[in-house]
């Protein structure tokens, strides 16, 4: 590794890389965001605008409609400007003023006319672009004139709707609401969007025609005939109460009949003296003084560009002293772990940041380095002692042997033989370990029943346990298949069950059982042998760990059983742990996933 890192790989100069990159998309964005935001308030603002014209209108014709002239609109307009915060001037066709908001609005009145409010000649409001259709009526509906209805009238036509809307209700369970008509005259809606009230709720009381109706129908037709004989229209059709009523409350419908035109202008020359007449309505918005926020003149350009210098001098400054902080750590960092004496270094934490997690993790690191190191010279160590105790009887005995000291006969041979046989047990089981540790052990996984397999090395491990006089009992349940490979398997079992015989005095017993588990199943091999030490059960599968600190062999066993039973456990997805009870019980339990 080169003493400096290079300019090219520094993280310095990264970080300005990544800064000046950052601020330019900043700033485009910032831009591009900006320039979005005016358009979608200009169209916000221009929908207000639109809405708010809609709403002056329709006020104005309301009213217009509903009273014979402009006497009192002063303060539907001062509430309107109030509301909309523009300024309303009401004029006659010839511009001369009958209300307005504030006289700042008549002072700058414009040359042309917002709209025309005339109740009975209705305008298109401000957001509907074309006219209304030319079989719409064109007058008010909320003109009504001779039409309004008393409140005597008014009560009676409302029980009649009341006793229709019960009706309904009973008979098709169909919920309807009374909705008064301008005129005062009630109207049966359903609630339900689309719903068809029954016919055979409905009263002809309801629907005729009331005195004061009556009276104002019967003016109608008159009007309507006048009309028809000054056009030469031919009348056809009688005009009954009823075929006035409906002409008169319909409106007409395009070329249905000429006699419409006729209906339509009668009801205009009737309604006249009713409403307001016709006036100019000119809607201003208040004087605002316009400012520029900037421009694409010289000096707005100018203003821009130095904007943006300043913005990626500082960003620059910022990060090259939040680069140089960060450096400072990792120099450290580094001269720690290019030291050569092999020895543990405490790197300092002066942050609590990501440096610090580093060097608190680097801390970490040497120290499990340096406990490594120590296992690797007690593991050293241990095999050593483990070789030496063997190797040193043979040699013994065969220098008797040599030396004419004991006869080379065959309880000799039997003997050096089992001393060979533990030499070889030693060397398979570090194979097992070091395999395990370097990944290369190989396993033949296939389906098997583990009840199977138990059963097989409960029947292996009879004679050992019948010589020990231990009772060696199973129980297992019936379905124990799982993926695995049986000759590691019953290695596991094999060395569980050789210390829990070992360990467990005459006339004692081992249990093994196995059972079914969600996502798995367990064995359990219990002996009521001579416990563990609480203290001594986190080292209880260490490599050349045990119980007896005088490594004696009275007991047997290598030292190796247990930890390669963890780790062929472990290959297999699973899990091995112990508990115990000094002097009464010990249980290991095997967790194999299916």
């Amino acid at each position: 590794m080169a003493p400096e890192v290079p300019l090219r790989n520094s993280l310095l100069l990264r970080l300005l890389i990544a800064s000046f990159a950052i601020s330019l998309v900043s700033i485009a964005a910032t831009a591009w965001l900006t320039a979005r935001s005016t358009t979608l308030a200009l169209k916000q603002e221009r929908g207000q605008i639109l809405a708010d014209d809609a709403t002056i209108q329709n006020t104005l014709e309301g009213f217009a409609a509903s009273h014979p002239n402009w006497d009192g609109a002063e303060r539907t307009v001062r509430d309107l400007a109030r509301r909309t915060g523009r300024g309303i001037v009401i004029a006659t066709r010839a511009r001369e003023v009958i209300t307005a908001s504030d006289r700042s609005s008549v002072d700058r009145l414009p040359l042309n006319a917002s709209a025309v409010i005339d109740p009975l000649h209705l305008s298109p409001l401000p957001d509907q672009g074309a006219g209304l259709p030319e079989d719409v009526s064109r007058i008010d509906p909320r003109a009504v004139g001779p039409y309004l209805l008393p409140t005597t009238e008014r009560k009676k036509l409302r029980q009649l709707a009341r006793q229709e809307v019960a009706c309904i209700y009973d008979t098709q369970g169909l919920r309807t609401h009374i909705v008064e008509e301008p005129s005062g005259r009630p109207a049966i809606r359903a609630l339900r969007p689309g719903a068809v009230t029954p016919e055979a709720c409905a009263t002809k009381d309801l629907f005729t025609p009331t005195p004061t109706e009556a009276k104002a129908l019967t003016e109608l037709t008159a009007l309507v005939r006048t009309c028809a004989a000054r056009n030469r229209i031919r009348v056809e059709e009688p005009l009954t109460i009823d075929t006035q009523f409906r002409l008169g409350q319909a409106g007409f419908e395009q070329g249905a009949s000429a006699l419409d035109d006729c209906v339509e202008e009668g009801r205009r020359e009737q309604l006249a003296p009713h409403v307001a007449p016709a006036a100019l309505l000119f809607v201003t918005s208040p004087a605002q003084p316009a400012t520029a926020v900037f421009d694409l003149s010289r000096a707005g350009t100018l203003r821009v560009l130095g904007t943006t210098s300043l913005i990626l001098t500082v960003t620059i400054t910022i990060t090259a002293v939040i680069a140089i902080r960060l450096i400072r750590p990792l120099r450290k960092l580094t001269n720690a772990a290019r030291d050569t004496s092999g020895r543990h270094i405490q790197i300092p934490i002066t942050t609590r940041d990501e440096i610090g997690y580093l060097a608190a993790a680097l801390n970490e690191l040497s120290e499990r380095r340096e406990r490594t190191d120590e296992q690797r010279r007690v593991m050293v160590s241990d095999i050593a002692h483990e070789l030496r105790t063997p190797l040193s009887n043979i040699r013994g005995w065969l220098d008797a042997a040599q030396d004419g000291l004991a006869d080379p006969d065959s309880s000799l041979v039997a003997s050096l033989q089992e001393e060979a046989g533990l030499l070889q047990h030693i060397i398979d089981d570090l194979q097992v370990l070091a395999a395990a540790d370097a990944g290369s052990l190989r396993l033949n996984f296939r389906k098997l029943n583990l009840r199977e397999l138990a059963e097989q090395s409960l029947d292996a491990h009879q004679t050992a346990a019948q010589a020990g006089r231990v009772a060696l009992t199973g129980y297992f349940t019936d379905d124990l298949t799982i993926e695995g490979d049986p000759v590691r398997l019953r290695q596991v079992l094999g060395n569980l069950l050789s210390n829990a015989i070992r360990h467990t005095p005459p006339n004692g017993s081992v249990i093994v059982s196995g059972y079914r588990v969600e996502g798995g199943v367990e064995l359990h091999v219990a002996d009521t042998g001579s416990g563990i030490q609480p203290e001594d059960l986190p080292r209880i599968f260490d490599r050349f760990w045990r119980a007896e600190q005088s490594r004696s062999r009275n007991t047997g066993g290598s030292g190796l059983g247990l930890s390669i039973v963890r780790h062929l456990v472990q290959v297999h997805g699973g899990e091995v742990h112990v508990v115990s009870s000094p002097g009464t019980e010990t249980v290991f339990t095997v967790r194999l996933p299916t």
